[in-house]
């Protein structure tokens, strides 16, 4: 390991550690997964990151668990943002408007590298 990652190395090293996680948590669901992961830029996009991340959250399965991914990677860029669920919403509402997007634009930056590694994943036995 690099005495000292990138931005990118962190991201790509966290989504690399997600999508094993997910292959093997969910064994046959890990294809939905990535159908999931390949979606979820497009809800955030239409719907917003709170409302992408409410509906993750009341699903069951892959859903579930890519939030709990999502969660657990803004929490460890943005600490005061926590990676439960509900208090992650809170801090959410009740953020400026700035920081709302900077969390925002860090999302669709983490979800770009787990949509490539998840591709690659995708294809292994």
């Amino acid at each position: 390991m690099a005495e000292r990652e990138t931005l990118e190395q962190q991201r790509a090293r966290d989504a690399w550690d997600c999508v094993t996680d997910a292959r093997n948590r969910l064994a046959y669901e890990f294809e939905d997964y990535v159908k999931t992961a390949k979606g979820l830029p497009g809800l955030i996009m239409n719907s917003g990151l709170m409302q992408a991340m409410a509906f993750l959250e009341q699903k069951e399965g892959r859903h579930a668990m890519l939030g709990e991914h999502l969660r657990r990677w803004l929490h460890e860029r943005f600490p005061d943002l926590p990676a439960e669920f509900g208090p992650f919403m809170e801090k959410l509402m009740d953020a400026e408007p700035r920081v709302y997007q900077e969390v925002t634009a860090e999302a669709f930056a983490w979800l770009k590298w787990l949509r490539q590694m998840a591709a690659a994943r995708q294809g292994e036995g």
